[in-house]
């Protein structure tokens, strides 16, 4: 709970990385309220920063859930959002988010222009199971701007055990600039720019040619595909993996906006 929030007048706010009729709570204390303390604020793009939380009584969870998110101000005024968790499971007693700052956006308006460490919010979670990758089946990740947000709790949760599964991760964003989480990809990571890229790099639209090296050689048991991003961008990629072979039923999609 913090005073510095304060609304706006006359503002719906939109829902981000919402998941209707997919959230199933099967642990009682995913329905508690916790405190959250902001600890750290790293920026990670001029639009996105990651948010670091320490909260004690964090159950844990798995890559690829997500928890709700509640401001209250002063007089009582509550606002509520669905956010992708980006830390590994690992990271005990903490959790990080990575916020977009949405044009008007009434919660990623503050705490990208008020939110300071120390600040107090409360969280419950982790919710859905929908999207969650245990480090069990090989993965495939695609995602979009901030669609990467729970890919690359995968990806952290994926290098923290050593694990052998087979994992690749295919990021699209407009620009160099734009790319969040750019200091840590590494060889499972292939970007594609669809606006400015780095001399020698095509530009362009994710395409069938971006899929066709990360499909070409597939493990034994096939790829889990994970696909993270806008509603136009989802559709998109979900209908490219289609079109290549991959199965339908193991195409998972978390969508926004």
């Amino acid at each position: 709970m913090t005073d510095t929030f304060t609304p706006p007048t006359a503002f719906t706010p939109p829902t981000r990385f919402a998941v209707p009729g997919r959230i199933a709570v099967s642990n009682r204390a995913a329905a508690l309220w916790q405190t959250a303390t902001l600890t750290e604020i790293r920026r990670e793009t001029p639009r996105a920063a990651t948010f670091r939380f320490a909260v004690p009584a964090w159950a844990g969870h798995l890559p690829g859930q997500h928890l709700m998110l509640r401001l209250t101000a002063g007089d009582g005024y509550t606002a509520q959002r669905h956010y992708s968790i980006a830390s590994a499971p690992d990271d005990t007693g903490h959790i990080e988010l990575t916020l977009d700052h949405v044009a008007g956006g009434e919660v990623s308006g503050w705490f990208h222009t008020v939110a300071r460490p120390g600040d107090r919010v409360e969280v419950r979670g982790p919710l859905s199971g929908f999207f969650a990758w245990p480090g069990d089946r090989p993965a495939l990740l695609i995602g979009a701007g901030s669609g990467v947000v729970p890919l690359m709790s995968m990806v952290r949760h994926h290098r923290s055990r050593g694990l052998g599964t087979p994992l690749r991760l295919l990021v699209s964003a407009r620009t160099p600039e734009d790319l969040i989480y750019a200091r840590e990809y590494g060889p499972e990571t292939t970007p594609v720019f669809t606006r400015r890229a780095p001399e020698g790099v095509l530009t362009g639209r994710l395409s069938e040619a971006h899929l066709a090296p990360l499909l070409a050689d597939p493990p034994a048991e096939g790829w889990e595909a994970y696909v993270c991003g806008s509603n136009a961008f989802a559709e998109h990629a979900s209908r490219l993996l289609v079109a290549a072979g991959q199965p339908v039923e193991r195409i998972r999609i978390e969508r926004f906006g």
